[in-house]
């Protein structure tokens, strides 16, 4: 009889009677309605854990139970059991081995809060869930993994890597697999929302859009991949520039401290050549004093000797030798050997000397004051890399600065708006009589010299300012300060190297510097807006027209000194209108 159950347990698979929860021989086997077997433990504590929802399902055809199904013991598998336990079927193979391994390896890999716990798990700890079925909608740790692989009904199942919960992949109206794209929309639905709230959108599969999203995801990774060389080439740009502008900037302050070592040793060797002045002159002016100083005291020391013989003289009683010795007493007085007046005390004193060094220190100072905020500038605009410079309107003007004319500048011949931001032409009209129709008639006075003036504000960095212009001939002009204010018929901007000028007559557009004329193509427009970069040298004019512009002209030189926005114009008799303006267009 041993024998006999020995052979028939040798025949049977013990894998055929696991609990697919607990993945070992079943204990107290119980059937579910379904058909399915269970540990009776297992199923309980599965169920126990949806005892809230009040869902009750199995773990492998997912089949749903309302109310939950009483548990009865499966006598007939129980037996088999127990047969197998005996005969020690259940003796661990190789495979049996590696499953074992594998349950043991499941059993360490507990998931984590940002993991994917298996639905099959049961307790407390479930394992982390590596792959995830659609057509179950369950995520298994390798361990209930293994049917999928094994059971040839299960193997056509779609398994994708258990990367997010699969609740986050289901509907949440229909409780149904997101498997549908829905182009209106751009967003996953499920079929059931095709068929109603999506019922006229594009739809796609998501097969399909992940075909499609796939190719552009290729695209952006070669997008992404030649950004990373440019930003790897630009990187390597910045340090190469990063070490030669730390290498510059040393340079620098040994220039400057050798300057000013000079600059110091300069001042001393002036002061010490003063100081040997004064000494010379002092010795020069003292010797000729002595010199005179002795012959006064040697004169005055005569002088006292003869007025003692003259003393003497007056006492003696002989007539004949009293004048026999005054005769030649007196010879010697009127003949003196100095002149008289001979010592006038001049006035100059070194005071003067001290007053012109004082002088010099004031003019130093105010020089180093005057030169200071422009040797501070050229300091501030020396950068590692480029600004970038703006390309479009948007980008322009936000380097918008407020401007006014600056009223000294302006000539009788014009009118200055109260906000000093608009200047108009004065016209005169005379007064004529016809002889035939004897009426007045009027003659409208032009003003024919060219009249031009300066902003009041300086510009060092970057600024975009529009002026709008109306007239005949006129133009758009950087300049620094001190520009001659000759007026001539063609405007004084740009005819010297202080100057930059955008002229418009009415036939076309030129760009004056030096006194040397470009041509500039493009059609003249009422309203230009410059563009001023003074640190990186760049001066653009542009045609505006609402709220596009156009590159008339653009300038890549070096400004040593700050610019003044300028304005001139000139009415040549060509237009029939009145009057003419120029404005500065308030876009700040």
């Amino acid at each position: 009889m041993a024998e006999c159950e020995q052979e028939r347990g040798a025949e049977l698979d013990p894998n055929q009677f696991c609990c697919s929860i607990c993945l070992d021989l079943l204990k107290d086997p119980v059937t579910i309605p379904c058909g399915h077997s269970y540990c009776k433990s297992c199923i309980e504590g599965c169920w126990d854990q949806k005892e809230e929802e009040g869902k009750y399902s199995c773990p492998q055809c997912r089949e749903n139970f309302s109310p939950r199904p009483a548990l009865r013991r499966n006598n007939m598998l129980a037996e088999v059991v127990e047969m197998l336990k005996r005969t020690g079927a259940q003796q661990a193979s190789p495979s049996a081995a590696a499953e074992a391994a594998a349950e043991a390896s499941a059993a360490e890999a507990c998931a984590g809060p940002a993991d994917v716990a298996c639905d099959f798990c049961c307790g407390t700890n479930p394992n982390r869930a590596t792959m995830s079925c659609l057509t179950c909608v369950v995520s298994y740790c390798p361990a209930h993994l293994e049917p999928h692989y094994s059971v040839p009904a299960l193997k056509k199942h779609q398994l994708v890597s258990a990367t997010i919960p699969l609740q986050d992949k289901m509907c949440a109206k229909h409780n149904k697999l997101m498997e549908v794209y829905c182009k209106t929309d751009r967003k996953c639905i499920c079929y059931l929302c095709v068929i109603d709230e999506h019922k006229s959108h594009s739809t796609v599969s998501a097969a399909t859009e992940r075909d499609e999203q796939q190719k552009e995801l290729t695209v952006s990774q070669k997008n992404v991949q030649q950004r990373e060389k440019e930003r790897e080439k630009d990187l390597t740009v910045l340090l190469e520039a990063l070490k030669d502008f730390k290498s510059c900037s040393q340079t620098a302050v040994e220039a400057n401290s050798k300057i000013c070592g000079e600059l110091i040793s300069s001042i001393k060797e002036s002061c010490s050549l003063v100081e040997k002045l004064i000494k010379a002159q002092e010795k020069t002016a003292v010797a000729q004093a002595e010199g005179l100083q002795l012959q006064l005291e040697e004169e005055i020391a005569k002088m006292r000797k003869i007025g003692a013989e003259l003393e003497q003289n007056s006492h003696i009683d002989d007539n004949i030798h009293f004048i026999q010795t005054f005769q030649s007493l007196s010879a010697s007085c009127e003949s003196p050997d100095l002149p008289d007046g001979l010592v006038v005390r001049s006035k100059r004193t070194f005071r003067t000397v001290t007053d012109s060094m004082s002088k010099l220190k004031d003019d130093m100072e105010g020089l180093l004051k005057d030169t200071w905020p422009t040797i501070s500038a050229k300091v501030s605009s020396v950068n590692v890399l480029l600004q970038p410079e703006p390309k479009t309107r948007e980008e322009i003007l936000q380097y918008c600065c407020p401007l006014t004319l600056d009223e000294n500048s302006v000539s009788k011949n014009v009118t200055l708006s109260q906000d000093y931001r608009r200047v108009t032409c004065k016209t005169q009209q005379t007064p004529t009589y016809n002889n035939y129709s004897g009426y007045n008639s009027y003659t409208t006075n032009r003003i024919t010299s060219t009249e031009q003036m300066w902003c009041k504000e300086g510009v060092t960095e970057r600024c975009y300012w529009e002026v709008s212009l109306s007239g005949s001939t006129w133009c758009v002009a950087v300049s620094y300060k001190d520009i001659s204010g000759t007026s001539s018929y063609k405007s004084v901007f740009g005819q010297d190297g202080r100057s930059w000028s955008l002229e418009c007559p009415s036939n076309g557009c030129s760009f004056r510097h030096n006194n040397v004329s470009t041509y500039v193509s493009g059609s003249r427009s009422s309203v230009i807006g410059v563009y001023l970069d003074c640190t990186e040298g760049i001066l653009s004019f542009y045609s505006i027209s609402g709220t596009s512009m156009t590159l008339l002209h653009k300038v890549e030189t070096t400004f040593t000194e700050p610019l003044y926005p300028c304005i001139g114009f000139m009415d040549d008799g060509s237009q029939k209108s009145v009057a003419y303006y120029a404005e500065l267009i308030k876009i700040w």
